[in-house]
């Protein structure tokens, strides 16, 4: 069958206005409660007290997240708190000192909370290692660790800033560190720091392939600006190509987008972009376990 020109162009016009609903009815039925989307709970910090932290969080349609150690509370206050505004603990940031002088207690604590994920969040400078040598001695420390965890069925973690991405001998630290971790201690990739670090966010995914836990959703702002706020923006407002970094992310086996800013000066309004963003972005494949 031939048609004329005009004939195909209405064809097309039709199929592109029926489409159209069809997408945006998809879009819509996407529901960020039902997506791997956590807020990282040191964004909310300064913002009252932890039930208008979880009020926030709830509000912004969001129903996990990521707590700060104790969050300055007792295990049964923090699940009853989390519990009354629909959310999950899906990991924990607990320092090393802690994890290194009191494990069992940090054990208990989560496992009162449901939480089965512990994520080493920082190493205070002189806690740093500075040679190849040093970063293979913490990574077989957090392989000691890993394994007791693993023993509890919980599972340990490590999130980066710049000072992993120095060089050594070809690998940068945090390479370094988890090669000598083994593969059960997880990788909480912040990609901002990546970047600060000289490196392009999607291809350091690929060096740690189905290895990711998650990765910390938070946005660059282009250079000079956002001194107040530490140079970060809200997701998707900054330089950061999430485009390409969410379906690497995908790709890497990621599974929580964790929303995060280190300095707001408004984080109900990071948290709420930060949830509108992933949840009209996240690549079709990204779902909660």
């Amino acid at each position: 069958m031939t048609y004329h020109t005009s004939t195909l162009r209405a064809l097309l016009a039709t199929a592109m206005f029926v489409a159209a609903p069809v997408a945006a009815v998809a879009q819509e039925a996407r529901v960020t409660g039902e997506l791997p989307i956590a807020v990282q709970m040191y964004t909310l910090r300064d913002h009252g007290t932890l039930d208008e932290q979880l009020a926030a969080v709830q509000a912004a349609g969001i129903t996990a997240v990521e707590t700060v150690g104790t969050q300055k509370v007792s295990a049964e206050e923090l699940k009853a708190a989390l519990d009354k505004h629909g959310i999950k603990a899906i990991s924990t940031h607990a320092q090393i000192d802690d994890l290194r002088s009191d494990l069992d207690g940090v054990i208990a604590f989560n496992k009162a909370i449901g939480n089965d994920t512990i994520i080493v969040p920082h190493l205070k400078p002189e806690a740093r290692p500075t040679d190849a040598a040093g970063w293979t001695a913490l990574g077989e420390e957090l392989k000691g660790m890993s394994d007791k965890l693993q023993a509890q069925d919980m599972q340990l973690g490590y999130h980066n800033h710049d000072f992993e991405m120095v060089d050594m001998g070809g690998k940068t630290a945090l390479e370094v560190m988890m090669e000598a971790a083994g593969d059960d201690v997880v990788a909480e990739l912040d990609l901002a720091w990546v970047s600060r670090g000289g490196f392009d966010p999607v291809e350091y995914l690929d060096r740690f392939d189905g290895r990711v836990f998650a990765i910390h959703a938070k946005d660059n702002a282009p250079a000079g600006e956002a001194a107040d706020e530490k140079g970060f923006k809200a997701l998707g407002e900054g330089v950061m190509d999430f485009a390409k970094i969410l379906p690497a992310a995908e790709e890497a086996g990621a599974k929580w987008y964790i929303i995060e800013h280190d300095l707001p000066k408004d984080a109900a309004a990071v948290v709420k972009t930060g949830a509108e963003y992933l949840t009209k972005n996240l690549p079709e494949g990204a779902t909660r376990d």
